[in-house]
């Protein structure tokens, strides 16, 4: 539940605009990376000083801050302020449980999106908030912690490989999503394959623990779901935004993610179909199982009703009983009893209740 609904007591009382991180604590240094391109020269380093960002404001070339950690409030509120980001903008960046989200403020646009991958030591899904800041020849990006799925990106940039050294930072940021977008079907692989193995486990032997695997995969099904579904809105509104910082020739692209998205949820939502079948089916499973079980026992005692009869009429200590004296009375009980038990299970047999 903490990965669905982020605590926001930190913030009650305080005014709009109140600089406060919101996110798990985190004690390492913050890192800023600069990427700066254009068709001919690239350059890339770490600074180590906020203010070496501030020089790329107004170079003509394409300017990627990459923020590494979000706990130093300080360093976002003086990156805000030399870039004229609103303190509401500010406010949403340092609050790690934001919805996805775009809202064009003309000078920049504000784009938030979540990024997922799979923690394969732990078998969940973890979450990080990605906060874009598109500016016309800046894109500054804010991450909680450091590692990404942009490596292929970077390496794309350093070698000039694509045309992304030719385009501007409306195409960066679209190829920073589509790599969101991209990585959200590489969790749909893996969820397909947990489903495909508790599909069989269901069909051979279901078991309290495959219905609490279940439960946990259908978590991180509606985990992911609200990750993906603002984002659709997010694609879409950049597509018909009317800002100049996204210009024509990128609608394509957009048209296309919007594509890929309606794809992941389209598939997340069948996911979520067959999940809630396969609780229905180990229900089904349990109860079929419990109804066989009781099945058998209803038989034992069926059969064993009429022959604890007689053993309990021919066991009172009465001393003038029939047969009681008899020679062959004990025998004659005995195979009475085999006979009436042999008659129901021929007669269990007929009705195929075994």
């Amino acid at each position: 539940m903490p990965r669905l609904f982020k605590r926001m007591s930190k913030k009650v009382g305080l005014p709009p605009g109140t600089l406060v991180h919101v996110g798990e604590k985190k004690t390492e240094k913050v890192k800023i990376t600069v990427m700066d391109y254009d068709r001919t020269a690239f350059r890339e380093k770490e600074v180590e000083n906020l203010e070496e960002c501030f020089l790329f404001k107004e170079t003509p070339t394409v300017t990627w801050i990459n923020i590494d950690g979000l706990h130093q409030v300080e360093i976002v509120e003086r990156l805000g302020k030399h870039f004229n980001l609103h303190p509401l903008v500010q406010e949403d960046i340092l609050h790690t449980g934001q919805r996805p989200k775009m809202e064009d403020f003309d000078e920049y646009i504000l784009i938030i999106s979540k990024m997922l991958y799979y923690d394969d030591e732990a078998d969940t899904v973890r979450s990080e908030q990605i906060s874009l800041i598109l500016g016309s020849n800046f894109l500054i990006s804010f991450q909680e912690i450091p590692g990404d799925i942009f490596n292929p990106l970077r390496d794309r940039i350093r070698t000039g490989k694509g045309r992304v050294r030719r385009m501007g930072t409306d195409y960066l940021a679209y190829l920073l999503i589509d790599s969101i977008v991209d990585h959200y079907f590489v969790l749909l692989e893996k969820f397909g394959d947990r489903i495909e193995t508790l599909e069989e486990q269901l069909a051979k032997d279901p078991r309290p623990e495959t219905l609490q695997a279940i439960h946990n995969l259908k978590q991180e099904i509606i985990f992911l779901r609200k990750s993906v579904w603002p984002l659709r809105e997010v694609i879409s509104g950049l597509e018909r935004t009317e800002s100049d910082l996204i210009h024509d020739e990128i609608s394509i692209y957009l048209r296309d993610l919007y594509d890929h998205t309606i794809q992941v949820i389209d598939s997340v939502e069948t996911y979520q179909d067959i999940l809630s079948g396969m609780l229905d089916l180990y229900l089904s499973s349990v109860s079929n199982k419990m109804n066989e079980v009781m099945k058998v026992l209803t038989m034992f005692a069926s059969i064993f009703i009429p022959l604890t009869f007689m053993a309990g009429v021919y066991g009172m200590n009465f001393k003038f009983m029939p047969e009681l004296e008899w020679r062959w009375g004990y025998p004659s009980l005995v195979l009475a009893m085999g006979s009436v038990a042999a008659f129901l299970l021929v007669y269990f047999k007929r009705k195929k209740w075994f």
